[in-house]
């Protein structure tokens, strides 16, 4: 018979505990069997993986449970558990992702407060700009220069199209960076390229039709077809439209970047460029707080300019420094600072 309810207390009313009360160890697995791999490719969730950083055991990965919204993106070292075999219809779990030692970050423009990392772990970005046709960009070059030089990646300039133009008066403006060079043409081997990326993970950047993707196919024969394999899920294969990272012959790890409209960097501060510039790093501590290291007028009592006062610093070094701190500020007005139309 039904108790009636008019006699019941406290005590005779149980309350099933809801999920999120019952108690949770907080003891996690420690995956010492985990193995060490490498992101080569990223589309939609899944993340492929060159196991030992080796090209011929790709293995394709979800993020692991346990890791929430941690980032991972191409370049990136991570621990792998499961199946590691690379068959098909086959996942693994990434389950860590180890310290980063360089990060290329952008913002969608100068003004987005988001930043997104592109490349983690790359030694240099390769900077790839034509000589002609189109002409070269120098507010394209300093945007990613300050973007090297805030990730801790060594910049390159590779000026392609040397048959059509002669590189001095480009690198002119460059002269006191002490800022490496490659010049290519089409009708040459890259030789001298190839030798500086091989046993090195070097992202490329450059805009439409400066020959980007003509050096990534001399530098990486296969290339379209490495792009197939990095990018597949376990079912088929397609071309990723991200970045990407492709094993070179000799050894080594190209990253091509493709389908970046634009190069933000409001994420970088002025004292980041700075600490490129070692000759200039314990006078910038002197500066006023909030000094945009720009000199007069916009800070008229910066100090770095008692550096090159002292002659412990080349004027021309402050100059480009200054340029790069212009570039990043967005104060230059030329038209290719941030334009819509570069793609990197």
């Amino acid at each position: 018979m039904a108790r009636d309810w008019r006699k019941l207390d406290e005590s005779d009313v149980r309350v099933r505990p809801g999920k999120g009360t019952r108690p949770r160890s907080k003891r996690r697995p420690a995956h010492s069997d985990a193995v060490t791999a490498m992101v080569v490719g990223k589309d939609r969730g899944r993340w492929t993986c060159a196991v030992e950083a080796d090209p011929d055991r790709i293995v394709v990965a979800m993020r692991a449970r346990e890791l929430g919204r941690t980032p991972v993106v191409v370049g990136d070292t991570v621990d792998l558990v499961g199946d590691t075999t690379g068959a098909v219809d086959t996942l693994a779990r990434i389950v860590r992702v180890a310290d980063r030692t360089s990060v290329l970050r952008r913002t969608a423009d100068d003004t987005d407060p988001f930043e997104r990392v592109v490349v983690a772990n790359a030694a240099q970005l390769l900077i790839v700009c034509a000589l002609a046709d189109p002409p070269p960009r120098s507010g394209f070059i300093d945007r990613c220069l300050v973007a090297a030089y805030a990730g801790g990646l060594e910049p390159v300039l590779c000026l392609t199209k040397a048959d059509l133009a002669h590189p001095a008066p480009l690198l002119a403006g460059y002269a006191d960076l002490d800022l490496p060079v490659v010049v290519t043409r089409h009708d040459a081997d890259p030789a001298e390229l190839r030798e500086r990326l091989t046993d090195r993970v070097s992202a490329l950047v450059g805009h439409s039709g400066v020959g980007k993707s003509t050096l990534v196919n001399r530098l990486v024969p296969d290339a379209f077809r490495r792009t197939g394999e990095v990018s597949a899920v376990g079912k088929g294969k397609h071309t990723s439209v991200t970045a990407v990272a492709l094993p070179l012959p000799d050894g080594g790890w190209v990253v091509d970047t493709p389908g970046i409209r634009s190069f933000g960097l409001a994420h970088i501060e002025p004292d980041d460029i700075v600490a490129a510039f070692g000759e200039f790093v314990a006078a910038a501590e002197e500066c006023p707080p909030g000094c945009g290291h720009r000199g007069a007028p916009d800070d008229p009592d910066c100090y770095l300019d008692t550096v090159v006062e002292s002659g412990d610093a080349r004027p021309g070094r402050l100059a480009s420094l200054r340029r790069l701190l212009a570039s990043r500020a967005g104060a230059d007005d030329a038209p290719d600072r941030n334009s819509d139309d570069q793609t990197i």
